[in-house]
């Protein structure tokens, strides 16, 4: 926009070009600085940017901050210097299955208490000593049938 002032500066009438420019860049296989007004349509730079990349305008979209932007928004609400993201048109369909009946199978299996530790078998030095010890030095000498270790009678 041409706006005309008076300017005190020596006396004579200027015309200043209101800079309402902003500059914003759009990345795809590279990355394009443009410079456009706040009330640039998405449609025109798209538009520009398929021609630069050699895209079909269909296959060609837009997003910023992870927001897909639609064509006749306007760059006022964009902030300058800001990136725009030119991405392809991604294939694809159906996921199989929901992800609603994820963790399905976790959620239905009942809880069990988790098992206590089992006392390891003691090995080596220290099961000879526990050996010699029940079998010489606190046995006592019986008369009859031997009885076994796990007799709990005196």
């Amino acid at each position: 926009a041409v706006v005309s002032t008076q300017s005190g500066h020596y006396g004579r009438d200027t015309n200043y070009i209101l800079s309402l420019a902003m500059q914003i860049f759009v990345q795809g296989t590279s990355t394009h600085a443009m410079s456009v007004t706040p009330d640039t349509k998405v449609e025109e730079v798209r538009k520009r940017i398929c021609t630069l990349e050699q895209v079909p305008y269909e296959d060609l979209y837009f997003h910023y901050a992870g927001v897909p932007l639609d064509d006749d928004i306007s760059f006022e609400s964009i902030p300058d210097l800001s990136t725009i993201v030119a991405s392809g048109k991604l294939l694809g369909g159906k996921v199989h299955g929901s992800l609603a009946r994820a963790g399905k199978v976790k959620g239905q299996t009942p809880k069990v208490a988790a098992m206590e530790d089992k006392k390891k078998p003691k090995t080596g030095r220290c099961k000879r000593r526990i050996q010699y010890n029940r079998r010489f030095s606190t046995a006592v000498s019986q008369f009859g049938r031997k009885k076994g270790p796990n007799s709990n009678s005196a």
